[in-house]
């Protein structure tokens, strides 16, 4: 009688060399993308999930960063202890919340924020990296597009809120971020993200669907007048995100 040797089933093993290498690369990429916004917590208590375990956290780690911003350690358990600038409606966790005062500028919902570093965006090269054209005047508007400037700034309720007075360019990415206006007032300029504008050449208007004319005033001013933090576009961003349901009061309303 003759005895077959089972000997090694190379494609099996290849499979399970190729599975157990697959799971070993998501349990590193589901501890490493732990190293922001963690540990989770609990609704309405802020109680913090458990943390410290070998599978699910992952160790500490010291991230030098460039242009002399200094070291950052993630994870490190740092909790946002922001007040919530809002009440609930109801004692149930998951329960709704109403902001409380200006609620375009309250910091929830749609106007929520990221308490991100206030400094500059830099380019490659160290410079500030979107800045007005006044600033980076060897960016110009290319010949078959049309110049917003002076173009007039209506809001969602058909109010003019301002003029367009400059565009923020970003200069890695040679592209329009930002436009600037004036109030009407002439009292301060504040900036637009560009991507929620629309620019009419026919009426030489520019419509912003986010606010009204009047709430305009109310923008984030900036610090410097020609450059803008990494917190500050949050905040105008977030306003104008936060128009979307709180500009007008119909708006918060169901639609049926």
């Amino acid at each position: 009688m003759n005895v077959v040797h089972p000997g090694i089933d190379s494609g099996m093993f290849i499979f399970l060399a190729y599975f157990g290498a697959f799971l070993g690369l998501i349990l590193y990429l589901r501890r490493e993308d732990r190293r922001e916004g963690y540990p989770l917590e609990d609704d309405p208590t802020g109680r913090l999930e458990p943390t410290g375990s070998f599978i699910w956290t992952a160790e500490p780690k010291t991230f030098i960063q460039p242009f002399g911003w200094g070291e950052k350690v993630a994870p490190n358990y740092v909790r946002d202890n922001r007040p919530l600038n809002a009440s609930r409606t109801g004692v149930v966790s998951g329960s709704p919340i109403a902001p409380n005062g200006n609620p375009m500028l309250a910091g929830v919902g749609p106007g929520s924020y990221a308490q991100r570093a206030n400094i500059v965006d830099l380019t490659a090269h160290g410079k500030a990296k979107i800045v007005p054209m006044r600033v980076a005047t060897d960016y110009a508007i290319a010949k078959q597009d049309a110049d917003p400037r002076g173009y007039a700034v209506v809001g969602t309720d058909g109010a003019i809120g301002g003029e367009i007075v400059d565009l923020w360019v970003d200069r890695a990415e040679a592209m329009v971020r930002y436009l600037e206006l004036r109030l009407n007032d002439g009292s301060r300029t504040v900036i637009l993200p560009i991507v929620m504008a629309k620019i009419s050449n026919k009426r030489r208007q520019v419509i912003v669907d986010a606010i009204t004319g009047a709430q305009f005033v109310d923008v984030p001013a900036l610090s410097n007048p020609e450059q803008i933090t990494f917190y500050e576009e949050e905040r105008i961003t977030a306003y104008y995100g936060g128009g979307f349901l709180y500009a007008t009061p119909e708006r918060v309303e169901a639609k049926i």
